[in-house]
């Protein structure tokens, strides 16, 4: 019987976190494969969890709510990668096991005050606008730390990292240069914040440069589903 496309990208893609995380020295199991799932149907999301992959990342939520409801027989992890908006914190707080995106200390109150009680702490990371691009979502490094010690303070949260997207380039040296700057913030947060853990960084064009650099968290959709009709 003949493989599907995310079948057979989803095998190449393992390999190549394989090889990355091999030449790097790093052990595969302490690298996540994010499969970012926005767009794409829950027939997808069902091939690719098939070929071993159960993180899934959505940026839409109306859209990702439909998927979930269609999916709740696989057992996925959620997490919303897109910007937060304040009216839509509830159903975040409420679905998602994982936000990637939090930038301000407004979002992180309110997806802490509502995260049901019965669920576990909502994991999250501080998402650094490290390059400094004005189009772009993310705290300032300079602000960072002051963000980061109000964020971790919050009784149904658990801080466990940053997530950058930076500047696209080509250039190896440039992808890894904005890489290792994100882990050297995180670095400066550990010895006054406990359980920083996790640097999500690095997607299909960049992971290996992301990886090389220490990320835990590759958000890949692309190098798994293909590219996206325009």
């Amino acid at each position: 019987m003949k493989r599907s496309p995310i079948a057979d990208n989803t095998a190449k893609l393992l390999q190549r976190v394989r090889l990355s995380a091999e030449k790097s020295q790093r052990q595969t199991s302490d690298i996540v494969v994010l499969a970012v799932s926005k767009t794409r149907t829950a027939v997808d999301i069902r091939e690719a969890c098939a070929a071993g992959l159960n993180q899934f990342g959505e940026s839409y939520l109306q859209e990702a709510l439909g998927k979930m409801a269609e999916l709740e027989d696989l057992p996925l992890t959620w997490h919303f990668i897109g910007p937060v908006q304040s009216n839509k914190t509830r159903s975040i707080a409420t679905h998602f096991d994982w936000v990637h995106s939090v930038d301000r200390e407004k979002i992180a109150r309110r997806l802490s005050e509502q995260r049901p009680e019965g669920m576990a702490p909502l994991q999250v990371c501080l998402q650094v606008n490290i390059s400094g691009e004005s189009s772009k979502s993310g705290v300032s490094p300079d602000e960072l730390p002051d963000l980061a010690r109000a964020v971790a303070g919050l009784p149904r949260l658990r801080l466990r990292g940053l997530m950058a997207i930076p500047a696209a380039t080509g250039d190896i040296a440039g992808q890894r240069r904005a890489f290792a700057s994100l882990r050297q913030a995180l670095q400066a947060l550990k010895p006054t914040i406990a359980g920083l853990d996790t640097l999500s960084m690095g997607m299909s064009a960049d992971l290996e440069a992301a990886i090389a650099e220490g990320s835990t968290i590759v958000r890949v959709g692309t190098a798994i589903f293909g590219s996206r009709d325009r």
